[in-house]
């Protein structure tokens, strides 16, 4: 097994790690009872007991890592000193056309990459980097959320600066809780080619409060805020980068009420905030009815009875994109939609929606098989000569169609 450490700050393979940090270290005067219990109970892979009893599948899926994908084992030392297991395949002088993106890989909350999501993107011919939660198994610590960060932070400065890629060749591939680092990853380093969210939630705390007591609501509010804040969607809204949201439509973990109740899956409000946020001028009031009508949708087929029931017509709705694009900033939010009428916001709506997420039809623990696994859409610019005339064609389209009234006021 080839093991290497790198260490930040001192000694080693020195590297400087960030100033900026988007949460603040837990305070000392906080007992150990809240803190400590609070970050295990959110984390049970950091609980030794588990660890134990996976003990002997964590050392064969090591194992086939290196065996077979000749993976190389690497122990990389964050800033706060936790001691982070990670595992590295290289793909890229196989000549595939995936082997030079790199896909860093964030895991559940039991998740670990001996046996975790590494799979989905090596079946993909990435190249592939996955590494433990502080606490999980070969990684030391307690996975805190400012812990959480210093880790992906490790692991993306040694994807830089050891293993040789540029964050505009790395993915950030997450499943369930892992969305937190991955979001704070994608909002630390906006350079990063994209990011993709499977079975992930807007924020933590409509989740603790459906699993606790009522009477319990104004301590595990201030809990989860002060100490255990897995804000994805507000860190997700600082990345401007193609992004690909998969919702696990029988999804029993990150559901209010349960999986049969799909409009209860906070992976719809991981959409609409950052929807919301991108495109505030097309998401109105019709426009979020519109995106909740094809969010309770449970299948391909309903949702395409849905997005067929509102006539949308891809051709337009990506011609006024490319328009925009082209004649404004491309910082978000775009003002996109302010001049138009209520039935074509409806319809862009619809459209960005079914870019920035996909279903798919399984619970929440269902290993994603990798022809689920794409890269996020990109909004690809009109040619230079094209770019007024796509805008007419697209405009003279929806003239035919008055009934729909798609059109500019």
């Amino acid at each position: 097994h080839k093991l290497m450490t790198i260490t930040m700050g001192s000694g080693g393979c020195r590297f400087e790690s960030r100033s900026h940090r988007p949460h603040t270290l837990l305070p000392g005067r906080l007992s150990w009872l809240p803190t400590a219990h609070s970050g295990r109970m959110l984390y049970p892979g950091s609980v030794g007991l588990l660890q134990k009893a996976m003990r002997p599948m964590l050392q064969q899926g090591q194992a086939r890592l290196i065996e077979e994908f000749d993976g190389q084992r690497n122990k990389l030392v964050a800033c706060d000193g936790n001691e982070i297991d990670a595992m590295f395949v290289d793909r890229r002088r196989e000549g595939g056309r995936n082997g030079n993106t790199l896909v860093i890989c964030c895991e559940g909350n039991a998740g670990f990459y001996e046996v975790g999501c590494m799979s989905t993107p090596l079946e993909g011919g990435y190249s592939v980097l996955g590494w433990n939660h502080p606490g999980f198994a070969g990684s030391t610590g307690v996975p805190f959320p400012q812990n959480e960060a210093n880790a992906m932070d490790v692991v993306i400065q040694f994807a830089v600066h050891k293993l040789g890629f540029q964050l505009s060749d790395i993915m950030v591939y997450a499943w369930s809780i892992g969305g937190f680092t991955a979001s704070w990853a994608a909002m630390s380093y906006p350079e990063i080619k994209a990011l993709v969210l499977d079975a992930s939630f807007d924020d933590l705390l409509p989740l603790a409060l459906k699993v606790m007591p009522d009477s319990w609501r104004p301590l595990v509010t201030h809990t989860v805020r002060q100490y255990m804040n897995l804000n994805n969607a507000e860190q997700l809204c600082k990345y401007h980068g193609p992004i690909l949201l998969i919702r696990r439509t029988k999804d029993e973990i990150i559901t209010t009420t349960g999986p049969e109740d799909i409009m209860s899956n906070r992976g719809n409000d991981l959409l609409l905030k950052l929807l919301q946020f991108r495109y505030p001028k097309v998401m109105t009031d019709e426009g979020i009815r519109a995106v909740r009508h094809w969010l309770g949708a449970t299948n391909h087929v309903e949702q395409a009875s849905v997005y067929s029931s509102y006539e949308v017509d891809d051709d337009w709705c990506t011609s006024v994109m490319q328009s925009y694009q082209t004649e404004r900033e491309t910082m978000y939010p775009w003002s996109v939609g302010e001049d138009m009428a209520p039935e074509a916001r409806r319809q862009l709506a619809l459209f960005l929606a079914q870019k920035y997420l996909r279903n798919f039809e399984t619970t929440h623990c269902t290993p994603l098989p990798s022809t689920e696994f794409q890269d996020p859409w990109r909004l690809q610019r009109a040619p230079q000569g094209d770019r007024r005339a796509t805008w007419k064609r697209g405009m003279k389209g929806m003239e035919q169609k008055p009934p729909v009234g798609i059109c500019c006021r």
